[in-house]
C-alpha cells in the first residue's frame, strides 16, 4: 500500500530546501543499570537487546505519528540517545510521568517474569523531552 508524505515530511523537506535547518529528531530510550550489576548481572547482549526491543516496539506502536514518519525517511540520520536508570521503581516513575505528560512512549516488559527493562520514547525534538529525561545520564 502506498502512503502518502505527511504533513511533518513536507514541512522538514520543505525547510531543507529553503536553506533552513530541518528540525532534529531524536529517539531516547532509558535502560535499566542494575540489570547489568549483582544480584541480577545481565549480559551485554541481552540489555542490548532489551533496548532494540523497546526502540522497535516504540517505532512500530507510533509509526503514524508524523515525527516518526520523518525520523524513518532517512534511516542514515537517525539519532537515538540510551540513557541509564538505577533500578526499577525508577524506571517505573519516569513511564507514570510520561503518561500523565502524554509523552508517547512504550515500557518494555521482559517475557516471561513480567520485568520491566526500558522505556523508548517515540521520535521527538529534544527540546519536547528534555525535562523529562534531564536528570538520566548517557548509558555507560
Amino acid at each position: 500500500m502506498h502512503r502518502g508524505v505527511g504533513p511533518a515530511v513536507r514541512v522538514v523537506r520543505k525547510m531543507a530546501a529553503s536553506g533552513a535547518e530541518p528540525q532534529i529528531l531524536v529517539q531516547y530510550l532509558v535502560l535499566r543499570k542494575d540489570l547489568a550489576q549483582a544480584p541480577f548481572s545481565w549480559p551485554a547482549g541481552a540489555l542490548v537487546a532489551q533496548a532494540c526491543h523497546a526502540a522497535t516496539a516504540a517505532l512500530h506502536v507510533h509509526r503514524d505519528h508524523p515525527h516518526t514518519t520523518a525520523y524513518l525517511q532517512e534511516l542514515g540520520r537517525m539519532r537515538k540517545v540510551v540513557l541509564e536508570a538505577p533500578d526499577e521503581t525508577t524506571l517505573k516513575d519516569l513511564a507514570e510521568t510520561l503518561q500523565q505528560k502524554n509523552i508517547d512512549h512504550v515500557l518494555w516488559l521482559e517475557q516471561p517474569e513480567n520485568i520491566a527493562t526500558c522505556i523508548a520514547l517515540r521520535p521527538y525534538p529534544k527540546e519536547e523531552v528534555n525535562l523529562y529525561l534531564k536528570k538520566f545520564r548517557l548509558f555507560k
